[in-house]
């Protein structure tokens, strides 16, 4: 195989954690009067996530614009008024604003050493607004090539249009490029587009470490041949 010269990066639960939804839920639900133990709370925030990632919510078309997103996501957190009533417009705010994600620990440690090899790096993410912002206000401003957002291609991973606009904004063909994702599915369509893919498999909690040395690996076998 060719030497890898661009990496594309999904965003959500590959380079940012989310909040711990659990807590959010505890912590909502606690302002409403109601008790919900740690452990319900987690329950419900694993079944709702599952269900979110499902190839008929990946195909409701919710990251094409930000009222689609609160619109689906909004009707997923809904499964949370069965604890307690009226949550879910407020799980949506805590949850999936994205000023509120947080970089994994190895996440900048990557991306330097990817910018010190000579790689280019994108990202690439179903999302309803830009991402350039959050990465500046985490200090990784200047570490990414370009950014490429579902709702300015107008299509959603795994779509292949969303990898090759991404290969074309940063001049590198789809072939000389590795895709890396925590959704098998989704992040796997980069394949159909002809990148190659790596599959980070697995949740992380906010301030650990995701794994991504293994994409170091994965370039530096390219180079070499191995």
């Amino acid at each position: 195989m060719p030497p890898i010269r661009a990496v594309l990066f999904d965003w959500g639960d590959t380079l940012f954690a989310s909040p711990d939804a659990a807590h959010a839920i505890v912590e909502a639900a606690d302002e409403r009067g109601v008790h919900v133990t740690y452990a319900d709370a987690r329950a419900l925030w694993d079944e709702i996530w599952a269900a979110g990632k499902t190839p008929q919510e990946l195909a409701r078309g919710r990251d094409l614009s930000p009222d689609l997103h609160r619109a689906a996501w909004t009707s997923l957190f809904e499964r949370a008024h069965r604890l307690a009533p009226g949550l879910a417009p407020e799980l949506y705010r805590r949850v999936m604003s994205q000023e509120r994600w947080v970089p994994y620990s190895d996440t900048e440690p990557t991306l330097r050493a990817l910018r010190a090899r000579g790689v280019k790096v994108g990202v690439v993410s179903n999302v309803p607004r830009e991402l350039v912002t959050i990465f500046e206000g985490r200090g990784l401003g200047g570490l990414v090539d370009a950014f490429t957002h579902s709702y300015e291609v107008g299509a959603e991973k795994p779509d292949p249009r969303i990898f090759l606009a991404a290969c074309e904004k940063l001049a590198v063909p789809p072939d000389l490029a590795l895709m890396v994702g925590d959704h098998a599915v989704a992040d796997g369509g980069a394949v159909a587009a002809g990148l190659r893919f790596l599959h980070l498999d697995g949740e992380v909690p906010v301030g650990g470490q995701r794994g991504l040395t293994a994409v170091l690996a994965v370039v530096d076998a390219s180079r070499s041949g191995g």
